[in-house]
């Protein structure tokens, strides 16, 4: 076992048993090394590892700038287990996001993905489309007396997200499809509605944070939802909407599946 070495500020967690752990990512956390960002020297997995003082096995990903919850194995037969279930999509995932614009109070996005070039292999996307489909429900609605585009005004909404397919990105690149980016989006989002988030509120961030997984436990099979409330700095941006913390504890319960 490794002698536990915790040089930065702990990370929350969320649950935690014998086979696997759950932390709340903080955004702009690496989940492990990637080429993508070879500058950066802090990871979840390096942190979690030295704060319990053993080797913990990433499940799943959440982009750097994502914040939320982010499951571990604690050992290879249980990341097998629970990778598969991944896999099948025998595990539900729900986030909470501030977007552009008021989408319709429910909708089913089902738009297929073009795969993204694999940075870690070099090797240039496949040209087949990949099935995508997410269910968005809207929660609440803002309109700030900003002309930001060609309105006088400029409207956002807290939407409750579940994608029902894995594919890379799916979330940021099906509400960008959609004509309602989710707000911090450096990619996939408006620079004038980022910019006009971080003069007003602050915000540097991507307003996406993944609030609940829904899971069978590997061993025992019981239904397990391990839940994270959006960080603070996610919380900060929303009261400033006008949306309190109940709306927010109200958003995480709340399920976004649209017919």
């Amino acid at each position: 076992m490794l002698a536990p070495v915790c040089r930065d500020p702990a990370l929350e967690i969320l649950y935690r048993d014998e086979y696997m752990v759950a932390i709340a990512k903080p955004s702009g956390l690496l989940v492990h090394r990637t080429p993508l960002d070879a500058w950066a020297t802090g990871f979840a997995l390096q942190r979690l590892r030295d704060q319990l003082g053993r080797t913990v096995y990433p499940v799943h990903r959440l982009d750097k700038a994502t914040s939320g919850v982010l499951l571990f194995a604690l050992d290879p037969d249980v990341l097998a287990q629970l990778s598969a279930a991944f896999e099948r999509a025998a595990v539900s995932k729900r986030y909470l996001a501030i977007v552009r614009g008021w989408p319709p109070e429910t909708l089913k996005i089902d738009h297929a993905l073009r795969r993204l070039k694999d940075v870690r292999s070099g090797r240039p996307p496949a040209a087949a489309l990949q099935p995508a489909v997410t269910a968005l429900r809207r929660l609440a609605t803002a309109e700030l007396p900003v002309r930001v585009d060609r309105y006088p005004t400029s409207r956002y909404a807290l939407v409750a997200l579940e994608p029902l397919t894995g594919r890379h990105h799916q979330l940021r690149r099906h509400l960008k499809h959609v004509g309602h980016p989710i707000v911090g989006d450096t990619t996939y989002g408006q620079g004038r509605h980022n910019r006009l988030f971080r003069s007003r509120f602050g915000s540097q961030r991507l307003l996406l944070a993944a609030v609940s997984l829904r899971l069978c436990h590997p061993r025992s099979g019981e239904r397990l939802e391990i839940n994270a409330p959006p960080a603070a700095d996610f919380a900060r941006v929303a009261a400033g909407l006008g949306w309190p913390d109940v709306v927010l504890r109200l958003a995480c319960a709340s399920s976004a599946g649209a017919g």
